[in-house]
Parts: structure tokens; C-alpha cells; sequence
């Protein structure tokens, strides 16, 4: 019997198939490897893996199988910026460390000496007994021992900035001053010539130290100024009363003080006196900073001693306070006769009014009405502040060198 020939469909279907297998293969296969591509027969016992779709079918044999295990796809991995290692860089400056130490120094200061300094705000200002002991045992009286931290919080808030920024700012600018003029001594200074007359210009006569202590009160007092105001111990306007300090009652709080403050003056009462502050701050300041290092210097000289001890810098710390709060105290009571002036209005009109307010009511003496109050909180507090300094200095800087 004889075969049919094969009809003209199935070769057009053998024919698809193939070109089908050529496209997923990636070569051209002829009609003989096309039909080696079969199933082996089974005495070969060869295991395939088929697929296919309604197209066509391929058949894999399984050894292919542990490719697809072994393979991997490298996806693109999204690189961001490594953030850590400039923050990181940022606080092993010295800068850094020397203006968390001014905070430090500052923040524990204030929780020792807290008392005193209310003790003497209130002396200074003429608010009760005028005796150290008589203004304690008022305080205790009307208010129990929390009122000798009155106003506490907020001197917090105002200390820990305020000595950041003034230590910090002291250190930088010395450093600046002290560089600027070596290289100066190193080449020509620069000359001017008027006519005739030929101007030489040098920084050797001015002192790195005196420059870096009037920037470092400046500084602080121009961006912690309404920190001051809120504090109580600066002038303020006629409308308001003393703050947190000397009328507790009337500013129970910070958010009601910050309240009152704005809805009587506006922004511009946050830096109420602030004139009279810097007048009084820049002597104060200058003479603080330049009295420190020279003490240091000299003591360190006399006793043959490289550096100073924790107790010397008690010792050195309070003398320059001592010494820059009695220079600078006249300024400090003009600058409280300001205040108390608003308070009752009728306030000078400036500095040089109020100091000849003060002498004609009470004299030459009537300057320092309220010195041995201020000396009393300022020699202590500005000993244990550089103490404190120093020490904290000691341990963060060493600290970034070691890191």
C-alpha cells in the first residue's frame, strides 16, 4: 500500500516551526538538525525540558537547568552621599569643641551660682533690703528656697548660647588677630603716602587678646540680646515690669513674658536698651578676656609653671572677673538706672544722663551702690566658669584629636 505524500499544510507547518526555532535558538538550523532536535530515542534515556506555546515547542535538555541557578542579574544600586563623614569632620574642629565648651561651662556655672545672681540683680536694682543676708531671708520668705532660682529656666536659655558664642568667638578671633599679625611682621606693612608724609600701617601695638575679648561681647550680646531682655535684667519699655527676675508674679513664665514683651513693643522690644548693653559690655568684655591670659601668663612665669592647675584657674578666673566687674561697674549701674527709670517713667535719655542722675542723688559712691552684691556673684562665677572652660576644653579637644 502506498504512502500518501506529505500534504502541502504540514510542510508549511514544519517550515513555521523551524523558523520559529531558528528565532529563539539565535542560528539557522537546516531541516536535518531541525529533525536531530527530536526526542533521542529511549535507549539514550535523555531527560528534556519542553517548551513551548501554541507557535511551536523546544525541548532544552535539563543539564541546562543549573545555569539558571547560578546566574544573577547585577542590578544598578543607587549611590547617595555619604553625609556622615563631613558632619563628622565638622565636630572634630577646635572651633566646635571650644564652643561646646563655653556651653558647658556656662550651663553648670549658672546652676551653682543661680542664687547669687538673683540675690544681686535685686540689690543692684534697689528691689527690698540692701543687705546680702536681709535679701536671702526676703527671698526665702515670699517664695521659699525655688525663689532664689527665679527666673532659673530662662537664664539657662540665655547662659548656654551666650558663653558659646562669646568663648568660641573669643578663641577664634585671637587666633585670627595673632596670625594676621605675624604675617604682617613677616613682610612689609603697607604704607600710605600723603603728601610728603609717608603712613606706615602695623598691627603690632594692638593686642590679639583685647581685640578677641570686645568681639566676643559684642558678638554674644547682639544675638542673645532678647534673651537678656526676657531675662529682666536690661532696660525694657515703661509698659512692662521687670521680668522673670523681679516680678515673678506678673511673669509667671517664659511664654507669658515672651507674650507680654511682643504684644507691648513688637520685635523691637526684644532688643529694648541694647545701646546702653553694648556701651557697658565692650569695657567689661575687653577687660575680662585681656586680664585672664595676662594673669595666666604672669602666674605662670612667677611660679615656673607650664600650665595651670584646676585651682590656679579658680584663683586667676576670679581676679580678672574681680577686676573687669569693678572697672566696668559704674556702666553697669547707669545701664540699671535705664531700666528702673522705664519702670517708673521717667527714664534719662542716655548713658552719660543716668551716671549724672546717679551723682547728684548719691554722689561718687553712689556709682558702686551695689558693688560688693555684683563682686560677690561675678568673681565666683567668672573663676568657676574658666575652670569649668578649661577642663571641658581639655577633654573634647583631646578627644577630636584622637579620633
Amino acid at each position: 500500500m502506498k504512502a500518501d505524500p506529505p500534504s502541502s499544510s504540514s510542510s508549511s507547518s514544519s517550515l513555521e516551526e523551524r523558523k520559529y526555532l531558528n528565532s529563539v535558538v539565535g542560528t539557522s538550523l537546516s531541516p536535518s538538525q531541525f529533525i536531530q532536535s527530536s526526542p533521542p530515542s529511549p535507549s539514550k534515556k535523555k531527560s528534556y525540558r519542553v517548551l513551548g506555546d501554541v507557535h511551536g515547542v523546544l525541548m532544552l535538555p535539563k543539564e541546562l537547568d543549573h545555569l539558571d541557578k547560578h546566574h544573577s542579574f547585577d542590578l544598578p544600586r543607587l549611590q547617595f552621599p555619604d553625609l556622615a563623614k563631613p558632619f563628622q569632620d565638622i565636630l572634630r574642629t577646635r572651633e566646635v569643641g571650644e564652643f561646646l565648651s563655653g556651653a558647658l561651662a556656662g550651663a553648670m556655672t549658672k546652676a551653682v551660682l543661680a542664687p547669687l545672681e538673683t540675690i544681686r540683680t535685686r540689690m543692684v536694682v534697689g528691689i527690698g533690703s540692701k543687705s546680702i543676708a536681709g535679701s536671702f531671708a526676703e527671698v526665702i520668705e515670699h517664695q521659699g528656697l525655688q525663689g532664689l532660682w527665679a527666673g532659673n529656666t530662662v537664664n539657662m536659655l540665655r547662659i548656654v548660647p551666650t558663653q558659646a558664642i562669646e568663648f568660641g568667638t573669643f578663641e577664634y578671633v585671637k587666633r585670627a588677630m595673632t596670625s594676621a599679625q605675624e604675617r604682617w611682621n613677616q613682610t612689609d606693612c603697607p604704607m600710605v603716602q600723603i603728601g610728603h608724609v609717608n603712613l606706615k600701617f602695623s598691627l603690632s601695638w594692638i593686642s590679639p587678646i583685647a581685640v578677641a575679648g570686645a568681639a566676643a561681647g559684642v558678638v554674644s550680646t547682639l544675638v542673645c540680646h532678647p534673651l537678656e531682655v526676657l531675662k529682666g535684667t536690661n532696660f525694657v519699655f515703661a509698659t512692662s515690669q521687670d521680668r522673670l527676675t523681679i516680678s515673678p508674679e506678673a511673669y509667671p513664665s517664659i511664654a507669658v513674658a515672651v507674650s507680654r514683651i511682643y504684644k507691648d513693643g513688637g520685635l523691637g522690644a526684644f532688643y529694648a536698651g541694647l545701646a546702653p548693653t553694648l556701651i557697658g559690655i565692650l569695657p567689661y568684655s575687653t577687660c575680662y578676656y585681656f586680664m585672664y591670659e595676662k594673669l595666666k601668663k604672669s602666674y605662670c612665669l612667677a611660679f615656673k609653671k607650664k600650665s595651670l592647675s584646676r585651682a590656679d584657674m579658680l584663683l586667676v578666673g576670679a581676679l580678672s572677673g574681680f577686676t573687669a566687674g569693678t572697672i566696668s561697674f559704674p556702666l553697669e549701674v547707669a545701664r540699671k538706672r535705664l531700666m528702673v527709670g522705664a519702670l517708673e517713667g521717667k527714664c534719662p535719655p542716655n548713658m552719660a544722663a543716668a551716671l549724672a542722675e546717679v551723682i547728684r542723688e548719691r554722689g561718687l559712691l553712689g556709682l558702686y551702690r551695689g558693688w560688693g552684691a555684683s563682686c560677690l556673684k561675678v568673681a565666683p562665677s567668672s573663676g568657676i566658669t574658666w575652670m569649668f572652660y578649661e577642663a571641658w576644653k581639655d577633654i573634647l579637644l583631646l578627644e577630636r584629636r584622637q579620633l
